[in-house]
């Protein structure tokens, strides 16, 4: 039971996502896009820009910030590099974003997370 509230929990997290993210300009290419090496929950594109971004929901951004770790970003970077030939075209920028969805605040969105 504990496990379904969670899985509602986050694809309704995922939803509010990607609706900001297409209300900023940004088009939703892909939700949950698995592959054998991890998943990546929205992919998007805005311009010439391709951003494979984590979806975090918690009760306070700090809560949030704790759970997006190096080995969460590690496992995104890597399924991100399975998904780009499917995304990403010649002369595109691709990056790893990340969102935090907090309760009665406006999703933030922090371009550009990952360094690896």
């Amino acid at each position: 039971m504990k496990r379904q509230r969670a899985e509602r929990g986050g694809r309704r997290a995922e939803a509010i996502a990607a609706l900001f993210l297409q209300l900023k300009g940004w088009s939703i290419l892909a939700r949950r896009a698995r592959t054998p090496v991890g998943e990546v929950d929205l992919v998007a594109r805005r311009g010439r820009t391709v951003a494979f971004v984590e979806v975090k929901a918690r009760a306070t951004e700090a809560d949030a910030a704790v759970s997006l770790d190096e080995y969460r970003l590690r496992r995104v970077a890597a399924a991100a590099g399975a998904l780009s030939p499917r995304f990403v075209r010649p002369g595109d920028d691709m990056r790893i974003d990340a969102l935090f969805v907090v309760p009665w605040r406006l999703p933030r969105h922090l371009p550009n997370v990952w360094h690896g």
